[in-house]
């Protein structure tokens, strides 16, 4: 028996819809709850989409049921038909896919068993307020009792119904489910429906984030849709909003994608454009020193499972012995000077981080110097800790450090640079080779989805010395960090292999030479 409450719903809903048109000035309307055949459209009609509402939808559900009105109530306005089949009749739900699919109308599905209809099922009915209900498999029997509404099993029955005409601004992502999630077989018979009806294939992911999938990036690049309704298990419905926005812009990183890590690892070189004195990056011009960065990127292809990048990493304030016109005891190096380099790396696929050395300047201000380069796609920052100095201390005299809070003020700044302007994630390096250089190391926020923090070992001298150095500076990290190593070509006694350096524990997402 239907519910009072639901037959009430569709009687209701039957009164204002059945037939097929608008009754002609004049004429008679046809009595209610009663269907005729003789009220049925005899032009085509189409399913209207919902074209307003929130930029990202996100749908998940255990029930099969509920998702499928979920998943009409996102994408449809209104439709002159609605294809209903049971949820655990596999061979039904396809079957239903495939004519919602050729009609461009919804697919409903009702709970398994011979339970009444559920009332947002009803409820959902009466919303889209259709002409006509196509019953699949042995749905007909528990549709009976919709007042009203003709029923039929029979697909020729249907009145003249087209899918929606031109492609549609929205686009269906999906992932793979898990094992506490509906079955895929029945989220891609409910999404390809919506396929149909947009005009636009749904894109797949294998997790939460479509900036880690470069295909999912070209695909929502290509589409550009002012919607995506996203079916399944994406987390945060605002952080996936975020993310896929910046998916859509198509801009992706060298390596591919639009994360940093996992899934890929850097091999610098490391220095100053102007100078050799301060690292192998500047012992000869920018194109050489990309094909450098690639042959050396090239030794560590076979050692790594994850695709190499070649990147830049470029000193763009230096310490200095005396405190120059602003007393801060650092050169900032000029931003004409760096966008050469920056520019051609990012023609040549390497990615480039800049590095403060900021004397009694705080880091924060530092990195704002240099906003315009930052906003690049291929563009990160590096913080040494080792050259920031307290008012009261001199270059050279001791080793500085940096509390975790102005760490923080920097991560905080970067991250809503990058979310302002969509770019992909950026590599946020702190330079590390004594505990005391970073203060208060547990209290640094890893939480920002726009960046991947990095701490990077940068001790010289022999292996064994090395080796404590990076053991102590892995155990003081915040858990989850990833680490980088850095290779000395005069100061370390020998200087590690590739292969040496990639046998350390855990490995190295980023490797340096200076």
């Amino acid at each position: 028996m239907l519910a009072p409450a639901v037959a009430l719903l569709l009687g209701g809903l039957v009164a204002g819809c059945s037939g097929g048109t608008d009754p002609a000035p004049g004429s008679n309307p046809p009595p209610a709850g009663r269907s005729s055949t003789a009220v049925v459209a005899r032009t085509p009609v189409s399913a209207a989409l919902a074209t307003s509402g929130a930029p990202v939808v996100a749908l998940s559900a255990g029930d099969p049921a509920e998702l499928s009105v979920r998943i009409s109530g996102a994408v449809f306005r209104s439709a002159p038909a609605v294809v209903v089949a049971s949820a655990d009749d596999q061979a039904g739900v396809q079957a239903g896919a495939e004519q919602a699919s050729r009609l461009g109308v919804p697919l409903l599905l009702l709970p398994a068993g011979g339970e009444p209809l559920p009332a947002a099922f009803a409820a959902e009915v009466s919303r889209l307020a259709p002409r006509t209900v196509l019953a699949v498999g042995a749905t007909g029997d528990r549709l009976g009792s919709l007042h009203g509404v003709e029923v039929v099993t029979d697909p020729t029955k249907l009145p003249a119904i087209t899918p929606p005409a031109g492609g549609s601004p929205m686009t269906v992502l999906t992932r793979a489910a898990s094992k506490k999630e509906i079955p895929s077989a029945t989220v891609t018979a409910l999404t390809t429906t919506v396929a149909a009806a947009t005009g636009h294939q749904p894109v797949a992911l294998t997790n939460r984030d479509p900036r880690a999938d470069p295909k999912a990036i070209a695909a929502l690049a290509q589409q550009k849709p002012q919607r995506v309704v996203a079916v399944g298990d994406f987390g945060s419905t605002k952080r996936l909003a975020a993310r896929v926005a910046v998916a859509k812009t198509g801009v992706q990183l060298p390596g591919g994608g639009q994360l940093l890590l996992p899934g890929k690892r850097f091999v610098a070189l490391y220095g100053h454009p102007d100078t050799s004195a301060l690292g192998v990056l500047g012992e000869q011009g920018v194109k050489a020193s990309v094909a450098r960065a690639e042959k050396m990127a090239k030794r560590y292809d076979p050692l790594s499972k994850m695709p190499v990048v070649p990147t830049f990493e470029i000193i763009a304030t230096t310490l200095q012995g005396s405190p120059g016109p602003d007393g801060d005891y650092s050169f900032d190096t000029p931003i004409k000077t760096l966008k050469p380099w920056v520019e051609q790396a990012r023609k040549s696929g390497v990615y480039v981080v800049l590095d403060l050395q900021p004397g009694r300047a705080d880091f924060l201000s530092q990195a704002k110097r240099y906003e315009e380069l930052l906003k690049l796609p291929n563009v990160g920052l590096a913080l040494d800790p080792e050259w920031r100095l307290s008012p009261n201390q001199r270059p050279l005299v001791q080793i500085g450090g940096v509390d975790a809070a102005e760490i923080n003020r920097v991560s905080d700044w970067l991250a809503g640079l990058t979310a302002k302007n969509q770019l992909p994630q950026k590599l946020l390096v702190l330079h590390q080779f004594q505990l005391s250089m970073i203060r208060n190391e547990k209290k640094l926020d890893t939480r920002h989805d726009e960046l991947q923090l990095l701490i990077h070992m940068d001790g010289q001298g022999s292996p064994d010395l090395k080796e404590g150095t990076w053991r102590a500076v892995v155990a003081a990290a915040p858990q989850g960090m990833p680490f980088g190593w850095k290779n000395f070509y005069d100061e370390d006694k020998p200087m590690l292999t590739p292969k040496q350096t990639m046998a350390k524990r855990p490995v190295p997402d980023m490797i340096s030479y200076q």
